[in-house]
């Protein structure tokens, strides 16, 4: 294994590397840089489960023809605020970003943008996309469905994926108030983290074959909804992202949808997503909103903590990740070096150090 994995590396290395072996493979630039973009979100946020450690997943679906490695992103329909894009089988990030980039033109001349992306695909961590519009100024908020693996409330079986969902929303001189949230207990790519690493799951987040709990990660099956004993809110609220990313797109529901792990890497998945973006200053004056969220979060995290503990924004969290792995860099997990010291090898590209 390559020794990446025991020592820190630089978010600029991961950037180069992610960039070189998308670029080897074939991927266009457009794809390389939207791809790379939204796993650099996710690892330089602490969200590993969708950060680098799917370069390998990404890499095997573009060489295997699931992707399309130059798509010709195009606009197909629409009214007014509404848009439509056709993202041809792209890297799922290609496809999102496109959609929120228009999501937000709209909502500069609309005061409210909503983009459906048809014939997209696994798009990794939805605080990517409403982070874009954040960082222009804009509320955003993303959806997207994906392959049965939660079950429903006292279900045993797989019914909607982990339907992400996030909300950005734009804080004048500090880091916007970022939600990103799978409506199952935890993410599966999480799981896949915890199995290469070795740690236990925790209590009542995934289930057997059988839909019995279980803290092996190894044995999971199915994914619970979020909420535990209330796992029918966890269950509503996939459902809401599988009506706006999948019913609203036209494209296939969760249980529909050929599994992201293969084993056909030949054949699109047909995802959608959806991308809404909202613009402050048509609702009211910016100073005014700017003033409100700030009076808001000041309130927020000056509120009495319970003993031992501290109150948190949505974000906040992740923003202090980022900070340091600024400056410290990332320490990969074993299955991740191990890959990446492989795709330096077979492609003659010089490993993240």
């Amino acid at each position: 294994m390559d020794d990446t994995g025991n020592r820190a590396v630089s978010l600029a290395e991961l950037d180069r590397f992610c960039r070189a072996a998308l670029t080897a493979i074939g991927a266009d630039a457009a794809t390389a840089d939207a791809a790379t973009r939204a796993m650099l979100h996710a690892t330089r946020l602490g969200v590993d489960s969708h950060g680098v450690r799917l370069l390998p997943h990404y890499l095997t679906a573009l060489e295997g023809g699931r992707l399309n490695r130059t798509p010709q992103v195009r606009t197909v329909g629409g009214l007014g605020a509404v848009e439509v894009l056709d993202a041809d089988h792209a890297q799922g990030a290609l496809g999102a970003y496109r959609g929120m980039e228009r999501a937000v033109d709209l909502a500069g001349r609309f005061g409210v943008g909503a983009v459906a992306v048809r014939n997209n695909s696994h798009f990794g961590a939805a605080g990517a996309y409403a982070m874009a519009a954040a960082e222009r100024g804009f509320i955003g908020l993303a959806f997207c469905n994906s392959d049965s693996f939660v079950r429903l409330h006292d279900g045993a079986e797989r019914f909607h994926g982990t339907n992400p969902m996030a909300v950005g929303v734009p804080v004048a001189g500090g880091d916007p108030w970022l939600l990103d949230m799978a409506t199952s207990a935890i993410p599966y790519n999480r799981v896949l983290l915890y199995r290469s690493l070795g740690v236990e799951l925790p209590d009542h987040v995934a289930s057997d074959a059988e839909g019995v709990d279980t803290r092996d990660a190894h044995a999971a099956q199915m994914l619970a909804p979020l909420g535990s004993e209330f796992g029918f809110k966890g269950a509503a609220l996939a459902g809401v992202a599988e009506i706006l990313s999948a019913v609203l797109t036209g494209m296939r529901l969760s249980f529909d949808i050929p599994l992201m792990e293969g084993p056909d890497f030949a054949q699109p998945r047909l995802l959608g997503a959806f991308l809404l973006a909202l613009n402050p200053d048509a609702f009211l004056d910016r100073a005014a909103f700017d003033a409100g969220m700030h009076r808001y979060l000041d309130r927020l995290r000056g509120s009495l903590a319970a003993q031992g503990g501290r109150v948190m924004a949505p974000g906040d969290r992740e923003w202090a990740v980022a900070a340091q792995r600024d400056v410290e860099g990332v320490r990969l997990d074993p299955a991740t070096a191990e890959a990446f010291a492989a795709i330096a090898a077979r492609h003659g590209i010089a490993p993240p150090g």
